[in-house]
């Protein structure tokens, strides 16, 4: 555990300590499970909500070669966030950090590189005018919607191999989201400018800058809860409602193989990606769908060796994800998802099946549930493989 490490650490129990010490001098607002501590400044010059949550999980699968069952638990994810107002309620802010080991971005003890790090986000959102709001910080960049979707509130154990290969993840820069309507629609449109390099890069930009666009439609209103960025239907919508979504990034000159993720290469290229999804919800039945391509128009392949093999190469190809499920009155869930994944040929990366079938309890909505699911992975020139997942969530 690095010095910075244990400082960050000490300095976030001593808030805590504080925070919890205080509570009888203070008010809290609106706090329950689930819900974080909420407080908001005497003079309501501020306002601050922190939460906490962890996953636990335990990951089986059978090893084709060995034929044995290869299996491990690990805390999957470990967060604390603070959020709220600053100065006025229209400059809002929000810092996530992520304290486990697939959080900071790997899972190999003593291996780091310059893009490990605690920092998830670290924003400030300025509402400039009404429904017109300027992002400035590092976040999620509006790419596709299962990416952007919490990793708390997510339908089944974790995202699918569409998101895995293809996702921009968060990057820092500038963002500018607006949102109007036309009679009962809402139209969203968000556009950002980035590093192109992904989360808190300490070094300088080594290639060029990455532009997102995104459009959203919502035909029959808005969903209860922010529910088109929400995996299963908890609120029951008691009308069908849909959000249709397209989204194109461009990352000029990206350095690491997936643009915002993955290894440095040693060389450069332009990356092109498109998402377009899809999100319905109706009486406990929710759909998603997403398509994704990203391409590299000056070829994804960097190095071979002598043999022709493939030694450094951008993930580029296409991948489609398909999920829907029902939440039966008790709160269990019965899920379905289909994902293939193509890369481009001369990547030498392998095509892959997935097909999971999950089953949920929610005991308190995203906040404590169950979940577990079963994925059989079919691969291009090898056994196909069955994994099973079973992982716990509990966010205070």
């Amino acid at each position: 555990m690095t010095n910075n490490f244990r400082s960050i650490l000490f300095l976030l129990s001593t808030f805590i300590v504080t925070a919890i010490s205080s509570a009888n001098a203070q008010t809290i607002n609106n706090s329950k499970f689930g819900k974080g501590l909420q407080f908001v400044a005497a003079d309501s010059s501020f306002s601050l909500k922190f939460s906490t949550r962890f996953q636990v999980l335990y990951q089986g699968s059978e090893n084709t070669v060995t034929n044995n069952w290869d299996d491990r638990f690990l805390i999957r994810r470990a967060r604390l966030k603070f959020e709220g107002f600053a100065y006025s309620p229209k400059l809002e802010y929000k810092i996530e950090l992520g304290l486990s080991n697939s959080d900071i971005g790997n899972d190999t003890p003593d291996q780091t590189n310059n893009a490990d790090n605690i920092i998830l986000d670290a924003v400030a959102k300025w509402e400039m005018l009404p429904g017109l709001s300027l992002y400035v910080g590092q976040t999620k960049l509006p790419g596709n919607r299962e990416r952007v979707v919490s990793s708390q509130k997510m339908q089944f154990v974790d995202r699918s191999l569409l998101n895995s290969r293809f996702n921009i993840d968060r990057d820092a820069g500038l963002q500018l989201h607006h949102e109007h309507t036309v009679g009962n629609v809402v139209l969203r449109e968000i556009g950002s400018v980035s590093m192109g390099e992904g989360r808190d890069i300490t070094i300088n930009n080594t290639g060029g800058y990455d532009y997102t666009g995104r459009f959203e439609i919502l035909p029959f209103g808005t969903f209860a809860g922010d529910g088109d960025y929400v995996g299963s239907d908890l609120a029951r919508e008691q009308t069908p409602k849909l959000a249709l979504a397209a989204t194109y990034d461009y990352n000029d000159d990206a350095t690491r193989a997936q643009g915002q993720l993955g290894d440095f290469l040693s060389q450069q290229r332009d990356l092109r990606t498109v998402f377009v999804d899809a999100m319905f919800k109706y009486k406990g039945f929710s759909a998603m769908g997403e398509y994704a391509n990203k391409k590299a128009p000056d070829g994804p392949v960097v190095l071979t060796d002598d043999t022709g093999d493939v030694e450094e190469t951008f993930v580029t190809g296409e991948a489609l994800n398909l999920q829907a499920g029902y939440l039966f009155p008790t709160n269990w869930e019965v899920a379905g998802r289909y994902t293939s994944y193509d890369p481009t040929k001369v990547t030498g990366l392998t095509p892959e099946k997935q097909y999971t079938l999950g089953i949920n309890k929610f005991i308190v909505g995203h906040s404590l549930k169950v979940q577990g699911d079963v994925t059989l992975q079919k691969r291009d020139g090898r056994d196909d493989n069955y994994q099973f997942r079973l992982q716990m969530e509990l966010a205070l």
